[in-house]
């Protein structure tokens, strides 16, 4: 005879462990199905109109015509020729495209590094007025489809500038939209050292919030890892799930710093740049950090902008922006920064070209993926392998949005566009058992 374990005994015990389980799902739900931008403009305070991004989309159309007013001349920089001239082709017009319609994504109104430091009084100007000129963009309709402000870091030197900034620019946007916010709005921190910081920026909100009666947890924040404390804290353990717990539910993004970084490595300037191997590490602790929780991670920015107007110039930096974008998207990241115009085309030539080459193999894997799940289902197995669904939907979803991808190109997993727009592999799945 075998002896079973007492029932009630085995149910007791799985009963302490459920809770656990439930706290650790909450805590790493796995990837969002939210989308995402491929980048995030950064642009001077001082500088911002309500027009700013489409003029932007307009300088980098017209920087691509100049200095690659063919696929071929655009095949020769990124160096594409054992690809077929299709493939050079299908690039060029899509980046193109997407400069014409929507080249930026996400813009930061700065008033950090790309703002400088300026009297109280103007810096005070500055915040009504570029919080006016949002507020003019939201009437317009003129802006991306995401966009924030960056306010100083949070230091004993800086944070009484910070908040103050923060309250002007923040006060004089609702009261001008009637307490409305555009969408998808961030506020993104920089220089983070302790937990303590992220808490002081929400406490901040948190009065805004109430004063104007918006919804608790309405205004969202970005974290930037940028410091070694922002890496490990005092007590040497990993800082970011500290940083985001801080935040209490309002962080949705953390974006990765390489040259401050590099620089508090004692990394000297010559060799301050994306593919060292201090941010390589870096970026994997971040995603040791926060990959599963749902926060967006986002790689920095490459320096090298061509402003000489010249082609051989402005080709040498497009191939370096490339190359580092590329090498962000093989880590695992899917977002960057982008500092200048003439940035915009090399970061979607290296956006199309990793979602086309990898476009047949990653649809024979989410076919198959789906055709097991179903099957699964259908015999009643338990199939839950939904993050990795997840995750493989993702990459089209990636790719839609940012227009590498089209909607024919992903309905040829299998999905129909009524699956694909609910951004959801566990709907999916749902919809397909009912």
């Amino acid at each position: 005879m075998i002896h079973r374990l007492d029932h009630q005994f085995i149910q007791t015990t799985l009963e302490k462990l459920y809770p656990y389980n439930a706290a650790q799902t909450a805590r790493y739900p796995g990837e969002t199905d939210l989308r995402q931008p491929v980048h995030v403009v950064y642009g001077g305070a001082h500088l911002f109109k309500a027009t700013t991004p489409q003029k932007i989309s307009i300088l980098a159309a017209e920087n691509m015509m100049q200095f690659a007013p063919t696929p071929e001349i655009f095949c020769d920089v990124f160096k594409w020729h054992d690809k077929g001239p299709n493939f050079s082709q299908n690039i060029y017009s899509r980046v193109l495209k997407k400069l014409q319609t929507e080249g930026v994504e996400d813009f930061r109104i700065d008033f950090e590094d790309g703002y400088g430091y300026r009297s109280d009084t103007e810096e005070d100007g500055h915040a009504e007025k570029a919080a006016l000129e949002l507020a003019h963009g939201m009437k317009e309709k003129s802006l991306p489809p995401f966009i924030g402000v960056r306010v100083k870091p949070l230091t004993e030197e800086l944070a009484a500038r910070s908040i103050r900034t923060l309250d002007i620019f923040l006060s004089t946007l609702l009261e001008s939209t009637q307490n409305s916010l555009p969408d998808n709005f961030v506020v993104t921190l920089p220089k983070i050292t302790i937990p303590e910081q992220v808490k002081t920026l929400c406490e901040i909100l948190i009065a805004i919030e109430k004063k104007f009666g918006l919804k608790l947890n309405s205004t969202k924040i970005e974290i930037m890892i940028e410091t070694l404390q922002a890496i490990f804290d005092s007590s040497g353990k990993l800082a970011m799930p500290g940083l985001v717990t801080a935040a209490e539910g309002r962080c949705v993004a953390a974006h990765f710093g390489s040259y401050d970084y590099t620089a508090a490595c004692n990394i000297t300037a010559d060799y301050q740049h994306m593919g060292h191997i201090a941010c390589d590490i870096a970026r994997h602790l971040m995603q040791l950090s926060l990959s599963g929780t749902g926060i967006r991670l986002s790689d920095s920015a490459s320096t090298i902008i061509p402003v000489k107007g010249d082609r051989k110039v402005t080709h040498h930096a497009w191939h370096r922006s490339y190359t580092h974008t590329r090498h962000s998207l093989e880590c695992g990241f899917y977002q960057g920064w982008d500092l200048h115009p003439s940035q915009l085309p090399a970061r979607y030539a290296a956006l199309f070209s990793f979602f086309l080459e990898g476009l047949d193999l990653v649809s024979d894997r989410l076919r198959n993926f789906i055709l097991k799940a179903s099957e699964a289902t259908m015999v009643g197995d338990v199939f839950d392998d939904a993050a990795t669904g997840q995750g493989l939907l993702n990459f089209f979803l990636r790719g839609l949005a940012c227009g590498a991808i089209t909607e024919q190109e992903v309905m040829a997993t299998g999905l129909t566009l009524g699956e694909i727009r609910t951004r959801s592999f566990a709907k999916i799945m749902k919809g397909r058992r009912a």
